[in-house]
């Protein structure tokens, strides 16, 4: 344990946010949903909607954003599967520090804490929308920052080195996806493929912000237990 970790943890659990009501508060914010992705979806279409100042370049962006979400997601729990095993500030006893009770925790007690692939996930899209409006980027930043990445800390899911790293790796990944020679490959045939096919582009683009929002937690959950059904038979 480094203390930069420490100090932050500790003047969290022992001098910050003491109100029982602001930990409910915080719970709810790390827990729902609704305070995770589902704030970055909206702007996302305003991008792809608004009038173009840079012909197909925001649609570009948005693509590259969708898929630099999910690639961060995903290489995210690879990290944290294939890297040296961190255990979680909760579940860490040598800290001596006590965090409040979160729903669900213990499905984490085995996973890895570093890095946060939620800092990943969601600081890569707050980048791709940073990359289109500077001004609305930054409070997507700022937004992942204090109500995605800090909500985690404070409740011992995490330490501060994980978002912190989690966060540069999705910003990384971002990077790379809206290059431009990763992303117009990428982007101008589904771009091509959406204005002949609308209807059908529309209706996969909303199952794909939909697993965005949720994480791909049903389709790892969904896995999981056929994974348990196919080694029991």
């Amino acid at each position: 344990m480094n203390g930069f970790d420490l100090t932050i943890l500790t003047f969290l659990t022992q001098h910050a946010f003491s109100a029982g009501l602001m930990t409910k508060t915080i719970k709810a914010i790390a827990g729902f949903y609704t305070f995770k992705g589902l704030v970055f979806i909206p702007i996302l279409c305003w991008i792809w909607f608004k009038p173009h100042q840079h012909g197909e370049w925001d649609r570009e962006v948005v693509i590259a954003t969708l898929a630099s979400g999910l690639l961060a997601l995903v290489l995210g729990r690879l990290l944290a599967h294939y890297l040296p095993f961190r255990v979680r500030p909760i579940y860490n006893p040598d800290l001596h520090l006590h965090f409040p009770a979160t729903e669900g925790e213990h499905e984490l007690r085995f996973w890895s804490s570093f890095p946060s692939d939620h800092a990943m996930m969601w600081m890569s899209v707050a980048t791709g929308i940073f990359l289109v409006s500077c001004r609305v980027g930054i409070l997507a930043i700022l937004y992942t920052a204090i109500f995605i990445c800090a909500p985690r800390v404070y409740l011992g899911l995490h330490y501060p080195t994980d978002v912190i790293a989690g966060a540069l790796i999705g910003v990384v990944v971002t990077y790379v996806m809206t290059s431009d020679f990763v992303r117009r490959p990428l982007a101008a045939p589904i771009l091509r493929w959406i204005d002949k096919r609308p209807g059908l582009g529309y209706a996969m683009a909303f199952v794909l912000c939909f697993e965005l929002v949720t994480q791909l937690d049903e389709v790892r959950i969904l896995a999981q237990s056929v994974s348990k059904v196919v080694g029991h038979s």
